[in-house]
């Protein structure tokens, strides 16, 4: 053992004294550590081959684990090949998903070995284990072979239609590994994706859509479908795919929706009036001609959904979001990505340099975007060179009359920066500003020509080359200059420079008549030594002195010549001899001679001083292309947005069509159990609506009852939670179907009784396998009962009042409208036609005690949890306007605990304004409101005038979608607008409801896990009494009290105003002074949220 832990080792030096806390002890090798590295490897890995061969689970569990930390590291591991596929049909689940790791990992490189097991793949594509059937589908796609291609495609087909969504997102992945390996099979593969974009999983739906980007980017006719649902989906889908989706849905935008950039918001298609034409008839003409642009729903519903992803925590995301706005949004509303770029500037140093190199491109477009944030871009001494330059970029693009002064500023302190390649990019920067803000010139001209003196030569060479540039826009007034800029030529080394004082020399050496020979002559003596750029602009300063000044310098000139004449470098003496044959004329000299000094001397165009991020704006943003510059390899670009917007009906869905899609899926699941049906709550809507059906139950009612327990059964057998997530999406869809279905049921005859029932019988078909899997869970149920709930909620009364008579003989009361909460796992409206529940009738196939729990059930669930009054309505105000920032306006608001007038799921708020003023304020009405995405808000009527030292109360209808987010908006009067917001306690968000104790357990019984929420707390003395801790609990929260037959444990209960969901709160006391409290609820965020404001209320005095 100690030989092969050796052997073991010896693969890297590190890796001792890990294995030897990984693997069981050994004893130390006798032999130097030094060895190890002479050693041979015939005994390398030999302890791993022998535990993957031995009998014992355990042992083979500890060295997959060993070999799969190996390949974490980096280290190599494919000689265990042989020895690890022998256990890939190994009957022990953790070994066998740590097998089809390492097989993922090295089956393209043994692909002859990987290929002996394909059998085994094969058989495990049908194991009963979600993570079994896709690892193996995910080994198969990664033996590269093209013989096995025909069994990956049958693999990827039966995995598209798998009922666990995890195994339908490694289908889509193996698409695209599949379309590398064989592009032939690419119709093929379309299918498949076609039918993966249909899928209703947040997992699926980006990996389905990285395939569609990769295989057939340009089929977007596969999208129409699907759009709505993708851009709803966006928010739960995980943040990788949400990149993926974002860039499509832009790609897709851009060819489906028209330009909202017109301006003025206008298509004006002609506006040339004719020159015979009356003013009458052009206004008629405007009237036609000039379309006012309205936003396509499709494209504002994608902007809409996007917007709360800026909020992500991942960079990618906010991002990809921040390009969608820039490349779709209106111009208006683009503004609000600037806040989330800027925000990531936080991050590390790679995600700061993508950011900023996007903002860089946005900014010299749209400049006010990031105005407000211009400190935001200051560079700090600890940021890295490709840092500091974006910013500077930035800075620079930012610049304005306003803020040139406080840049300036900034720019003089990173001049002397120890980051010389810094120094120099703030100097070009300065150039910039002094080339586009022409108030700043002079002054950044100055600045310059003071830096020509400083210690530093890179700076000094910069400064000339910036100086020569903007002296070219007005040479006539900086003569001084270019004197001082001679006289640096005995100082300056850079050829850049030297370079470009020779040239302003030459340029303008009529307006430095005296100096401008001496440096032709300092230039010749070092011309031998002088780098190329350099001798080149010595020839030019030459040849311009020769055709303005020849008298001194024309022997200087023709020495120079001389030189250039021999010079190593070819492009030296081609100027040479191009030059000579110019300005000195003999007989071979052509015509050009002539025209020498129009040629050397013509006026120059001052050069323009451009951001390197000019151009950039040709690629999609937080592209790779537009990182570098350069059309990289996959960049798909964005078509131009089209004149007239294609037919916006193609991305309508029938929903019936995609009922009987799933019909399908699901049937496949059910097939041997194609009698199980659940009895339709549109069959009761019908059943109800006419006299004669409410006569004949007896039979009905039989039928009513083998569907309950077929319904029953098949929930009592609903499997996987892969499954029950599905369900939710499923049932939704199934529900909406049952509302068209109830529609055309209300037209029938009402003598048509079994018509009618073999009508809903074929109807459940559809949906009924869906809604009897998301029984088993209270969110489904009640999400996909309460939307048809709320449609027939006109017709529902009518039944209820016909049979009130017989439910007085039941002791709960019921409401006369009821609310979402009210609709039961069973309705009560099932069985209408029963006089007592004692004499409910049963057919001989139910038992006794089965028809006792369905009835119990039913009326436990549907007529018990009922909305009470509250049992405490706090008196405390809160501020809304101060009186002074509301100019002599005071607005306070408080929460009433009453049922909204305005909607079932709007929180009342009562607001009460004041007019501190000696005037009377006019016309006080609610302006802009910018509510998040979801939040609704009834306003108040305009209140004419309020008199002085006067107060009036209004009410304002808010539903805060079950969330404490802020409901910000604009209070006005006449002349101003204030802005202000309301925030809501989270107690406030409540309903107080009444159940007995039996129900409340039920309904407690069904939200563990997840769904709640607990903590133990220190409760203060005076807080341990009943009526004490039932009024501390009430005031901070709008709670009913649920009766309790014990003392140390007190129940309440709520639903929330927007979705109806319930709130269970349990405070149980134990010995000492602590507490059990414990929250259950369908909204965990709503309950850790309650939880943190109760646990103080109970614990302080």
């Amino acid at each position: 053992m100690s030989a092969s832990s050796l052997g073991y080792n010896e693969q890297g030096g590190e890796a001792a004294p890990e294995q030897g806390q990984e693997a069981t002890p050994t004893t130390a090798p006798s032999v130097p550590a030094a060895f190890g590295l002479f050693s041979s490897d015939t005994k390398k890995n030999e302890d791993l081959k022998q535990m993957l061969e031995s009998n014992k689970d355990s042992a083979k569990l500890d060295a997959m684990k060993r070999i799969v930390g190996m390949i974490a590291k980096g280290k190599n591991a494919s000689e265990l090949f042989p020895a690890v596929v022998k256990n890939v049909a190994s009957k022990n689940i953790e070994i066998k998903k740590l097998v089809y790791v390492y097989l993922m990992r090295y089956a393209e490189e043994q692909q002859d070995l990987a290929l002996l097991s394909i059998s085994t793949f094969q058989r495990a594509l049908k194991d009963p284990n979600q993570l079994i059937r896709a690892s193996a589908l995910r080994v198969l796609s990664s033996i590269r072979v093209p013989i096995i291609v025909p069994i990956m495609m049958l693999a990827i087909k039966e995995a598209s239609a798998d009922l666990s969504p995890y195994v339908r997102k490694n289908a889509a992945h193996a698409i695209q590994k599949l379309y590398s390996l064989d592009p032939e099979q690419k119709e093929m593969l379309i299918e498949v994706i076609e039918k993966l974009l249909k899928d209703k999983s947040t997992l699926v739906a980006g990996s389905v859509v990285m395939a569609f980007e990769e295989v057939c980017p340009d089929r977007i006719d596969l999208i129409h479908k699907n759009y709505r649902k993708l851009c709803n989906l966006l928010v739960d889908v995980e943040e990788w795919g949400q990149v993926v989706i974002i860039h499509m849905l832009t790609r897709y935008a851009r060819t489906q929706f028209v330009s909202p950039w017109k301006e003025d918001g206008v298509l004006d298609e002609d506006n040339e009036k004719d020159f015979y034409e009356s003013d009458e008839e052009q206004k008629k003409k405007d009237q036609k001609v000039k379309k006012p642009y309205a936003m396509d729903p499709d494209h504002r519903l994608l902007i809409r959904n996007t917007k709360p992803l800026l909020q992500s925590r991942n960079a990618a995301v906010v991002m990809a979001v921040a390009q969608l706005y820039w490349h779709l949004a209106p111009k208006s509303e683009a503004g609000i990505v600037s806040k989330s770029l800027v925000r990531l500037l936080r991050s590390n140093r790679e995600v700061q340099y993508i950011v900023l190199q996007n903002i860089a491109t946005m900014s010299i477009q749209r400049k006010g975007m990031f105005e407000p944030y211009l400190k935001s871009f200051y560079v700090r001494s600890t940021d890295p060179t490709m840092i500091k330059t974006s910013k500077l970029e930035i800075l620079t693009n930012l610049a304005n009359e306003a803020n040139i002064s406080t840049l300036l500023r900034e720019f003089q302190t990173y001049v002397k920066s120890q980051d010389k390649q810094f120094a120099a990019a703030t100097i070009q920067a300065i150039g910039r500003c002094a080339t586009n803000i022409s108030e700043v010139t002079d002054t950044c001209l100055n600045g310059l020509v003071c830096l020509l003196s400083n210690r530093d030569e890179i700076v000094v060479a910069e400064s000339v080359v910036v100086i020569k540039k903007l002296l070219q826009t007005q040479p006539a007034h900086h003569g001084e200059i270019i004197k001082h800029m001679a006289k640096l030529l005995d100082t300056i080394t850079v050829p850049v420079a030297r370079a470009s004082i020779l040239w302003l020399t030459g340029e303008y050496c009529e307006r430095v008549p005296k100096i401008a020979p001496d440096v032709l002559r300092k230039m010749a003596k070092s011309f031998t030594n002088e780098d190329d750029l350099v001798k080149l602009q010595i020839l030019n300063l030459g040849a311009k002195l020769y055709l303005t000044n020849s008298k001194q310098t024309k022997l200087l000139t023709q020495y120079i010549l001389n030189l250039g004449k021999y010079d190593q470098s070819y492009d030296i003496r081609d100027r040479t001899r191009f030059i000579r044959q110019l300005i000195v004329p003999n007989e071979k000299s052509g015509a050009l001679s002539k025209y020498a000094k129009k040629i050397f001397l013509a006026q120059k165009p001052a050069p323009l001083l451009e951001s390197p991020f000019k151009d950039r704006d040709r690629f999609q943003l937080g592209t790779l292309s537009h990182t570098l510059n350069t059309k990289a390899i996959g960049y798909l670009e964005l078509s131009n947005w089209p004149e007239v917007a294609p037919d916006p009906s193609v991305r309508n869905v029938e929903v019936i069509e995609l009922g009987k899609e799933w019909s399908v899926a699901l049937g496949k699941a059910k097939k041997e159990k194609p009698t199980e049906k659940f009895y339709s709550d549109s069959e009761e809507e019908s059943a109800s609506t006419t006299d004669t059906e409410s006569e004949s139950t007896s039979e009905s009612e039989k039928e009513k009852n083998e569907k309950e327990e077929g319904s029953s059964m098949e929930n009592s057998e609903s499997s996987s939670s892969e499954e029950l997530s599905d369900s939710e999406s499923e049932s939704k869809e199934g529900t909406a179907k049952k509302k068209f279905k109830t529609t055309e049921e209300r037209h029938s005859d009402s003598d048509e009784t079994e018509k009618k029932t073999k009508l809903i019988s074929k109807k459940r078909k559809s949906s009924g396998s869906s809604d009897s899997e998301s029984i088993s869970t209270e969110e489904s149920s009640s999400d996909s009962e309460s939307e048809s709930d709320s449609e027939s909620d006109a017709e529902s009364r009518k039944p209820k009042n016909a049979a009130a008579s017989k439910r007085k003989e039941m002791v709960v009361p019921e409401k006369k409208a009821p609310t979402k909460q009210d609709v039961s796992l069973l309705d009560l409206d099932d069985f209408n036609p029963v006089s007592t529940p004692v004499a409910f009738p049963t057919p001989a196939i139910l038992s006794p005690s089965l028809v006792a729990d369905l009835e119990g059930l039913s009326l436990s669930r549907s007529s018990v949890i009922d909305v009470s009054s509250p049992m405490f309505v706090p008196m405390k105000t809160h501020e809304l306007l101060h009186r002074m920032s509301g100019k002599g306006l005071a607005a306070h608001y408080h929460f009433s605990r009453q049922p909204c007038i305005y909607g079932d799921q709007m929180v009342s708020v009562q607001v009460t304004l004041t007019n501190t003023t000696d005037q009377k304020l006019e016309n006080i009405h609610i302006g802009e409101r910018k509510l998040p995405a979801g939040m609704k808000m009834h306003v108040f009527n305009p209140i004419e005038f309020l008199e002085p030292e006067e107060s009036i109360t209004v009410s304002v209808g808010i539903d805060f979608c079950d969330s404490t987010q802020t409901a910000s908006f604009q209070l006005c009067t006449k002349e101003d607008h204030f802005s202000v917001n309301i925030q809501p306690p989270v107690g406030e968000l409540l309903l107080p409801v009444t159940m007995s104790e039996k129900d409340f357990k039920t309904e407690q019984g069904m939200l563990t896990g997840m769904n709640e929420t607990s903590a133990t707390i220190t409760v203060a003395p005076q807080n341990s009494t009943r009526l004490v801790l039932l009024e501390k609990v009430v005031k901070a929260a709008n709670l009913g009290v649920v009766p309790s037959g014990q003392d140390n444990i007190h129940r309440f209960a709520a639903k929330t105003v927007h979705s109806g969901s319930l709130m269970l709160v349990t405070v149980e006391l134990k010995e000492g002074s602590t507490a059990q409290l414990i929250i259950n609820t369908e909204k965990p965020v709503i309950g850790s949220v309650l939880l943190r404001e109760l646990k103080p209320v109970l614990s302080q005095g």
